[in-house]
């Protein structure tokens, strides 16, 4: 099946590969699309960098005392009926098959118990975090148009989004380069038939956000020069090599 004829499909698989829930062969063949082609690349990278946001910005969930009582008490309790049964033991030696049979049973009772409100703390906690990942996929950026900008051995470097409700431009790294102390990147627009423009200089962090307009990234494709210190003024073009590249693709949804 030809995922970019289904757009509404691939953002489906590429999330599910994001979350990992895409498993088996499944996995393996979106994998080798996204290989080979970069608008299903694209697509798996945008939702690994939201749900790699999301973990950054997720506050950590404290369970209630009331929780940590019960399995305290729990354990004391199963501790309680393996000391009884011990007892038992010693004071009767010819009943012990009776005895251990039911110290057994109290102790799996005791231990499926501890299970149960294990899982009920998970479940709780699972509730929680999945209230607010879908808080946070209902808040998550528009996303408009998708680039990744690869070298000229095609390993992706660099994965430019735009989100016009924001007017932002977000560039995220996803490669080993790292531009000396002395250098900067610099994002440029590519303009069909005209010179390269300049959309901002970026800093050596690993995420980035540019203000931009929707006509500034209406162009073809993007690419990233390796400048001076601080960049150089745009009406020149670049002045050092272009290190990385790669069209920009206006998504449908």
């Amino acid at each position: 099946m030809n995922l970019l004829a289904h757009p509404e499909l691939l953002e489906l698989l590429a999330a599910s590969h994001a979350l990992g829930t895409l498993r088996g062969g499944a996995r393996r063949r979106f994998e080798t699309l996204a290989r080979e082609q970069a608008p299903v690349r694209a697509a798996a990278l945008v939702w690994q960098g939201r749900l790699a946001s999301m973990t950054e910005l997720q506050q950590p969930v404290t369970p209630d005392p009331a929780v940590w009582t019960r399995i305290r008490n729990l354990i004391d309790a199963e501790q309680a009926q393996q000391a009884l049964a011990r007892q038992r033991d010693a004071a009767m030696p010819l009943t012990a098959p009776s005895t251990t049979t039911t110290g057994g049973w109290l102790r799996s009772l005791a231990l499926w118990r501890g299970a149960a409100a294990a899982g009920a703390l998970v479940a709780v906690l699972a509730v929680g975090v999945g209230v607010n990942l879908r808080e946070q996929l209902i808040n998550a950026p528009a996303v408009q148009y998708v680039a990744v900008l690869s070298d000229d051995k095609a390993a992706a470097s660099m994965l430019v989004t735009f989100d016009p409700k924001k007017k932002q431009l977000v560039l995220q790294r996803v490669g080993n380069f790292r531009e000396g102390t002395d250098k900067s990147l610099q994002l440029w627009a590519l303009p069909p038939g005209g010179a390269p423009r300049s959309l901002g200089v970026l800093d050596n962090a690993p995420a980035l956000r540019l203000a931009a307009s929707e006509s500034d990234v209406r162009v073809p494709a993007l690419a990233i020069s390796l400048e001076p210190k601080g960049g150089v003024p745009s009406a020149g073009g670049p002045t050092g090599p272009v290190l990385f590249h790669g069209p920009l693709i206006e998504k449908t949804l």
